[in-house]
């Protein structure tokens, strides 16, 4: 209930919003007596972005499921802008740094499996994949961060096209990756 509060809170005021106090003030409860559930705004915290990345794998699993290449990359895509829109406070979330346990959880391992998997379909290995997942995710938080900002409302063409230019020139950019690191 606590973690559900919480997004409620990010979603609706932002994830800096969130605080024992807030979600205290939630329940109608004294702050102090969350800590016999929450050791402190950091756990909390942490726990919120093992929620996001919870709620990110189940969306990229259900956008990709069945799918390869270009329609899986597309799916991986829309699961983040899914993410972004529904959750706009576990967005945040996943914009800010992960702390160890995070880092460690089987919720980022998920994330990680599922993005390897929709990259590996083109081909590529190893480091590869690595550059190629830090190119996806950066391009996918970028365009989201623009039209978070609403830098994407100023002129034509529409967002959405935007989008589609992104999502065939990431495919472009997969299918095409150097021919002399996919042969280690």
């Amino acid at each position: 209930m606590i973690e559900t509060i919480a997004v409620s809170i990010a979603d609706r005021s932002g994830y800096d919003a969130v605080s024992l106090s807030e979600i205290a003030r939630a329940l109608n409860v004294r702050p102090p007596s969350l800590y016999a559930h929450v050791p402190g705004k950091a756990d909390l915290l942490s726990r919120l972005h093992r929620r996001a990345l919870k709620h990110l794998a189940q969306l990229i699993a259900h956008a990709t499921v069945g799918t390869s290449r270009r329609a899986a990359l597309a799916g991986l895509i829309q699961a983040h802008r899914d993410l972004a829109t529904q959750h706009p406070g576990l967005w945040e979330a996943l914009q800010r740094p992960a702390d160890s346990l995070t880092i460690g959880s089987d919720e980022a391992a998920r994330v990680s499996g599922l993005m390897t998997a929709v990259l590996q379909g083109y081909g590529l290995r190893d480091d590869d994949v690595v550059h190629a997942v830090r190119l996806v995710a950066a391009t996918i938080n970028g365009l989201l961060a623009l039209g978070h900002s609403g830098s994407l409302d100023y002129r034509e063409p529409l967002a959405e096209s935007s989008w589609e230019a992104t999502t065939s020139a990431l495919d472009r950019a997969l299918e095409s990756w150097p021919a002399s690191s996919l042969a280690r």
